[in-house]
């Protein structure tokens, strides 16, 4: 659970951090990209701040993971002067960084100038848009992510001299499910889940994935809000508690095609407000799908070409999903069928729920919660009928299936899927859906415009 579901007052946690001799506090926005953004500031700035709102550059809106400013973004820019945007503090995020002296740490938010209203591009305040819908429909949302993310016996430093190349896994060979692993790093793997646990992301389950130095870390089930904190505090802290160890930890979606890639699933489930109860699982109806489940995973599929840009952000996102690499390539969904997109997982009136199982672990969780939860939404209010399942290898029938259930290949394809969608606008809002296109768009430019060792190696003595 979160640190505090009913946060003292700003006053009450100044009083209380002042008796403590606190000095200073960390806070961090996420920015498009799922990057936390953040500084210190002492405790007679958070004094001055935490009961209204304080200002942030907004370029960290405006500017991709390397710090390059967009050049083709209306929202932000040289055009704006790069202003500072208002944002807020949520006391209900407070942790106690463990390795900082047990200092305060917070999640923010962009809000508009009336100091109030969600912003229009904050990730955050886009989930807390879709979560508004679901509650005005009668519904909550539970969500849990899990990811895959490799670790190498490595440094910041060390993975640049090397170029990338030749790097050292924590563990060689591709062993999941690994006892032997686990016992040998033991202390290492017991020490990561008990400091989780202390900074407010447990993890369920952790384990070796297949692959040399691959671990996969489930979260703990959460309202959906509290799971997408959670999930963006999980890749953030996990890389700092590794490059603490001397050790670095990668999430991107795929870092060589010699193993499968990096997942980033999200498990998903609502419940009824009015009575508590899940509103997927239906005793005796077939698989224990309820009418409102079979609309989720019906709106789900509908919608997932043209927000996939969304939930597959990267060019290195279309890196993993390939045929008969343990991730999707169209939107299919099955009863505990791995091969396809959405897996309904039956199970009680506590378990009942749907994976999504195209995210990949470089995807911001913000705008994965969004994404998916917003396009179940849809299917639930249109009353979306359910496709028949796949049984079997999913794979194996892509070919026969329509084209609008067919995945882009690559980011510039799905960008463009995403800026002709009528749903992104509806779920997003139109700002939204035109900062994002821009910046996928930037992506590409940025990707298109390097030569790659690929064409090095191919063109530069035979051509």
């Amino acid at each position: 659970m979160s640190r505090f579901r009913n946060p003292p007052t700003a006053a009450v946690l100044i009083e209380q951090y002042r008796s403590e001799g606190v000095k200073r506090i960390k806070l961090a926005v996420c920015d498009i990209d799922g990057v936390l953004r953040g500084k210190y500031i002492s405790l007679e700035k958070f004094a001055a701040i935490a009961p209204g709102t304080s200002g942030f550059c907004d370029c960290v809106l405006g500017w991709d993971v390397n710090d390059q400013l967009y050049d083709n973004a209306t929202f932000t820019g040289w055009h704006t002067a790069y202003p500072d945007a208002l944002f807020r503090l949520d006391l209900a995020t407070e942790r106690r960084l463990q390795d900082e002296g047990n200092i305060p740490f917070f999640l923010g938010e962009f809000v508009t100038k009336d100091q109030q209203s969600l912003h229009p591009i904050c990730p955050r305040s886009r989930l807390k848009e879709i979560l508004a819908q679901a509650t005005a429909a009668g519904f909550g949302a539970r969500l849990a992510f899990e990811y895959e993310f490799f670790i190498f016996d490595e440094t910041p430093q060390s993975i640049r001299d090397k170029n990338y190349r030749n790097l050292v896994p924590l563990s060689p060979g591709n062993f999941g499910y690994s006892v032997l692993r686990t016992n040998t790093h033991s202390d290492l793997f017991n020490e990561f889940m008990d400091y989780c646990e202390a900074h407010d992301f447990a993890l369920e389950c952790l384990h070796c994935e297949t692959g040399p130095g691959v671990w996969e870390g489930a979260i703990a089930v959460d309202d959906a809000l509290a799971a997408a904190d959670k999930a963006i505090l999980f890749k953030t802290f996990a890389k700092s508690f590794f490059q603490r160890k001397g050790l670095v930890a990668t999430f991107m979606a795929k870092w060589s095609m010699d193993y499968p890639g990096q997942s980033g699933h999200c498990h998903q489930s609502l419940v009824n407000l009015a009575n508590g109860e899940s509103a997927f699982f239906e005793d005796g109806a077939e698989h224990c799908m309820s009418a409102v489940q079979r609309s989720y995973v019906a709106g789900q599929q509908k919608y997932m070409r043209e927000l996939l840009a969304i939930t597959s952000p990267t060019i290195n996102s279309y890196t993993r999903l390939v045929k008969g690499a343990w991730a999707p390539t169209a939107a299919t969904w099955g009863v505990e069928n791995r091969t396809t997109a959405l897996r309904v997982i039956p199970g009680s009136a506590n378990s009942q729920r749907v994976e999504f199982r195209v995210g990949s672990a470089d995807a911001n969780p913000y705008l994965v919660a969004a994404a998916t939860l917003g396009a179940g939404l849809l299917g639930i209010s249109e009353q979306l009928p359910l496709s028949d399942r796949v049984l079997g290898d999913a794979y194996a029938v892509q070919d026969q299936l329509p084209d609008e259930w067919q995945l882009p290949s690559n980011l510039r394809d799905a960008n463009g899927a995403l800026a002709q969608s009528q749903a992104a606008p509806v779920l997003f809002g139109a700002e939204f859906v035109e900062h994002f296109v821009a910046s996928r768009d930037w992506e590409v430019r940025e990707y298109e415009r390097h030569v790659t060792d690929w064409q090095l190696q191919r063109y530069f003595e035979i051509i």
